[in-house]
C-alpha cells in the first residue's frame, strides 16, 4: 500500500502497462517511488551518477534519491512537469531534484530512456518538452516566465541538444502547438514580447532538420526490464526503437512491441486483498477481513473460489510457476442461515413523495440467496414475498397512496434461521390549504382548543408552529390542535404555520377575550336562503351595513353560519371600560337580552330582502341562555362564524326605537378576513361599498314594544 502525497501526484507511464510513478509522504517528507507491477512493490528512484558538467554525484539510497514533480499542466499547450508518450515507451522527461525529499528549489530537468531504471540530467533550469516526429525527436523551450528566442532539439533521447533561433526578439512562449499528420512537420509558437504587447504567432517547419526517411536498418531492439529483471507484468517485452543520433524521419509510429513472451509466475506477480504481508513475507488475514465469508450468490450444491490470500495482478500474463499455489481454491458452497440483512431505498433517502415509485433494495451479507425467502412489509397494509433473494436484485418498487410515516420491514428466512431489519419512511405531499378553527370570543383564564385543518390531510408528517398572543417564540407540535389559556382581556392574534415536504402555509385569527358575555342563537325566514349564495363576498358586503348600525347602539357581535338554512348567533359583550363592575354588567346584559328576545318573539325584527320579499328574524331558543363566565357550571357556544346582513333588521330596530345612545354600552363588532374556505368573515368600515338596504316601517304592534323599551331605559 502506498499513501499518495495528493491525488495529482500519481502518473501512469504511457506505453508500459503496470508502470506508475507516485509521490508518497513518509515522516513529513515527500519522496518519489516507482512500481512495475501496478503498485504491489514500490522503490525509490536512483539518482544520476553525474551532473551536466560530468561531475560525480554522491547520492546513496535510501538516504538520497531522485524526486520528480508530477503535476500535470493546466495549459494544454505546455508540457507540464512530467511527459511520457506511447510511441516512445520507456522515455520519461520530468522536472525534479536530487536529495532526501522533493523540493522546489535547485530543480533541473531529468530524462530516462529505459523506463525509470536510470536517469540523466539534461537542463539545470525548468523547460517544457514536447515529442516531435512521432517521438523520434525532442523539443525543449524555457518556461514562459523567461523570454527566449531559442529552442533545443535532440535526436538521441536527450543526450545531445542543438540550439535553433525561432524569433528575432525574445518571446515569452505561452504555448506550442505540434500539428498532427504523417507528413506535417509544423510547429506553432504563440506568446508575447512583453506584458503590454499583442499576441504573436510564429510557425516553424522543421522538416529540413531531417536528412532522409528512416529505413529498416535505422532501428534497434530495446528490452523492457526492472533493474535487470526482464519479466515485467508477467512477460518479457522487446520493443523496436530508432537508433539514437540518426536524423532520419519516422513519419509514423515505429516504436512497437517486437515480441512478448510469458514468464513463469513468481510471488511478485501476485497481489493480496484482505491480507497483510508480515515480516517473513507471508500474507495473513487482516483484522477486518474474514476469509470464511461466502458470497450470498453461493447456493448449496454449487462451488465457490476461496481466496488463499493472493490474487494475480490485473493484466499480468505470467503462467505456471506458483500460480496454482496462489490461485483461489474451489470449495463447495455450504448451507448457511441468513445474516447481515440490509434494507434501504435505492437513493438512500428516508423520504418520498406521495404517489411516486419508491424502490427498496434488500441485501444479505451471508446466506444462501437461492434458498432464502424474502418478505417485505411496506407498512401500509401491503406486503410482498419472494422465494429467493435473486428476484430482488433490481429492487422492489412500491407506490404509497397516503401520507404518513411507515415502518418498512424486511425478513429473510431459510431452514437454518432468519434475520430481519426495518426502516421508517416518511411519505409526504405539499400542503395546499390550511384553516385555523378558533372561537371568536373566549373566557379569560379558561382553556380553549385551537385546531388547524390542512388539505390534503396528512398523518404525522406535518409540523405545526403556533404563535399565541404576543409570543415571539412558537409552540411546535406534531398534532393539529392545541389548548391554550388567555390571561388578559382584549383582542389576541393567533397564527399557525404548517410545514410539510418543502411547503409552508399559515393562517391567522383574532380572538376576543372577555371575562363574561351573553349569546343568543338566531334563525331567519326561509326566503332569505333564496339570496344566500354561501360565499364570503356576500357576507362581507352586507355585513358592512350592520357594522355601521351597531356602532351607534351597543357592543354586539353576530356570527352567521355558512350553509343553508341560514342561522346566526348573537353575542352581547360587557362594556370595555366597566368590566370590573361585574354584577351591574351582568344585570345590564340580562335586561338588554330580555328586550331583544321580546322583540324577536313578537316578529318585530324584519327587513326587506327584495321588493315584495321580507325576512323575519326569529330566536331559535325561546329561553335565555345564562351568562357565560369562568365558573365551570356555565357553558356557551362562543365560536363566531360570518357576520352578515341577517342582523341588519335587529340592529337598526334598536337604533330607531331607542332614539338615543345607551350611555354605558360601548360599540364592538369585528371579524377576521375570510377566504372562500374559511368560516369567519370580515366586516369592513368602508361606507363606499355599503349596499343600499331599505328597512320597512314597523307595524302597529311595534308601538307597544317602543313604550316598554322607553320605560326600561328611564328606570336604568
Amino acid at each position: 500500500i502506498i499513501i499518495l502525497y495528493d491525488s495529482e501526484h500519481l502518473n501512469m507511464v504511457a506505453g508500459i502497462k503496470g508502470m506508475l510513478i507516485a509521490n508518497r509522504k513518509v515522516e513529513n517528507q515527500v519522496k518519489t517511488y516507482i512500481t512495475y507491477n501496478k503498485g504491489r512493490d514500490w522503490r525509490l528512484l536512483q539518482a544520476p551518477s553525474t551532473d551536466l558538467e560530468g561531475n560525480e554525484i554522491y547520492c546513496v539510497l535510501p538516504f538520497c534519491s531522485l524526486h520528480l514533480q508530477l503535476q500535470m499542466s493546466e495549459n494544454p499547450y505546455l508540457s507540464g512537469s512530467i511527459t511520457t508518450k506511447s510511441p516512445v515507451p520507456g522515455v520519461i522527461v520530468a522536472t525534479g531534484n536530487i536529495g532526501s525529499e522533493l523540493s522546489y528549489n535547485n530543480v533541473g530537468m531529468f530524462i530516462s530512456s529505459d523506463a525509470g531504471n536510470s536517469w540523466r540530467q539534461i537542463f539545470d533550469e525548468e523547460h517544457n518538452v514536447w515529442f516531435l516526429d512521432k517521438g523520434g525527436a525532442l523539443l525543449a523551450v524555457k518556461q514562459p516566465t523567461v523570454p527566449t528566442r531559442h529552442l533545443w532539439i535532440s535526436f538521441d533521447e536527450g543526450r545531445q541538444w542543438t540550439r535553433h533561433s525561432f524569433s528575432a526578439m525574445p518571446l515569452f512562449v505561452d504555448g506550442v502547438l505540434v500539428e498532427p499528420g504523417m507528413d506535417n512537420q509544423i510547429l506553432t509558437f504563440f506568446g508575447h514580447f512583453s506584458d503590454r504587447s499583442e499576441w504573436q504567432l510564429i510557425k516553424i517547419d522543421y522538416k529540413s532538420l531531417f536528412t532522409k526517411r528512416c529505413a529498416e536498418g535505422d532501428f534497434q531492439t530495446w528490452h523492457l526490464h526492472n533493474q535487470g529483471e526482464p519479466c515485467v507484468m508477467g512477460q518479457k517485452q522487446i520493443y523496436m526503437k530508432r537508433r539514437p543520433g540518426l536524423y532520419c524521419m519516422l513519419g509514423k509510429d515505429s516504436s512497437r512491441i517486437l515480441s512478448a513472451e510469458p514468464c513463469i509466475c513468481r510471488a511478485h506477480d501476485f497481489d493480496d486483498y484482505g491480507y497483510e504481508r508480515r515480516g517473513d513475507g507471508n500474507c495473513l488475514p487482516a483484522f477486518w477481513f474474514n476469509p470464511a465469508t461466502v458470497s450470498r450468490s453461493c447456493s448449496l450444491g454449487q462451488n465457490y473460489l476461496n481466496s488463499t490470500g493472493y490474487r494475480k495482478v490485473a493484466a499480468n500474463n505470467c503462467t505456471k510457476g506458483v500460480k496454482e499455489m496462489y490461485t483461489a481454491r474451489k470449495q463447495q458452497c455450504p448451507n448457511r442461515p441468513p445474516r447481515g440483512l440490509h434494507l434501504a431505498t435505492q437513493d438512500n433517502k428516508l423520504t418520498a413523495n406521495l404517489g411516486s415509485n419508491v424502490t427498496f433494495v434488500v441485501q444479505l451479507e451471508e446466506g444462501d440467496s437461492l434458498r432464502t425467502n424474502i418478505q417485505l412489509d411496506f407498512g401500509d397494509g401491503t406486503a410482498v414475498s419472494y422465494s429467493n433473494l435473486s428476484w430482488t436484485e433490481e429492487g422492489i418498487r412500491h407506490v404509497y397512496r397516503s401520507a404518513g410515516i411507515f415502518r418498512v420491514t424486511a425478513l429473510a428466512e431459510n431452514s437454518l434461521g432468519f434475520d430481519s431489519t426495518s426502516l421508517y419512511l416518511h411519505v409526504t405531499c405539499p400542503v395546499e390549504h390550511v384553516q385555523l378553527l378558533a372561537p371568536f370570543v373566549v373566557i379569560k383564564n379558561k382553556e380553549v382548543n385551537l385546531t388547524a385543518m390542512v388539505w390534503p390531510s396528512h398523518s404525522r408528517t406535518v409540523t405545526y408552529f403556533w404563535w399565541l398572543g404576543n409570543s415571539t417564540e412558537p409552540v411546535i407540535t406534531l398534532e393539529g390542535s392545541i389548548s391554550y389559556v388567555f390571561s388578559a382581556e382584549g383582542m389576541n392574534t393567533v397564527t399557525v404555520q404548517v410545514s410539510s415536504a418543502n411547503s409552508i402555509l399559515q393562517d391567522t385569527k383574532t380572538i376576543a377575550v372577555q371575562e363574561f358575555f351573553k349569546s343568543l342563537l338566531l334563525s331567519f325566514s326561509p326566503n332569505l336562503d333564496e339570496a344566500n349564495p354561501d360565499i364570503p363576498e356576500w357576507r362581507q358586503d352586507v355585513g358592512r351595513v350592520i357594522k355601521k348600525a351597531l356602532l351607534q347602539v351597543s357592543q354586539l357581535l353576530v356570527a352567521v353560519f355558512p350553509g343553508i338554512p341560514t342561522a346566526a348567533e348573537l353575542f352581547l359583550l360587557p362594556s370595555k371600560n366597566q368590566s370590573d363592575a361585574r354584577k351591574r354588567n351582568e344585570e345590564d346584559l340580562e335586561q338588554i337580552s330580555e328586550i331583544l328576545v321580546s322583540a324577536l318573539n313578537q316578529n318585530l325584527v324584519e327587513f326587506e330582502l327584495k321588493p315584495g320579499s321580507r325576512v323575519i328574524v326569529y330566536i331559535t331558543q325561546l329561553t335565555l341562555a345564562p351568562l357565560v363566565d369562568s365558573i365551570p357550571r356555565h357553558s356557551s357556544s362562543a365560536m363566531l362564524m360570518l357576520l352578515s346582513v341577517v342582523f341588519l333588521g335587529l340592529a337598526v330596530f334598536l337604533i330607531y326605537k331607542f332614539k338615543r345612545k345607551i350611555p354605558w354600552l360601548n360599540i364592538y363588532a369585528e371579524v377576521n378576513h375570510e377566504k372562500e374556505q374559511e368560516m369567519i368573515g370580515t366586516v369592513g368600515q368602508n361606507d363606499a361599498t355599503t349596499p343600499k338596504i331599505t328597512l320597512s316601517e314597523f307595524s302597529s304592534p311595534k308601538e307597544l314594544m317602543e313604550k316598554e323599551l322607553e320605560v326600561r331605559v328611564k328606570r336604568e
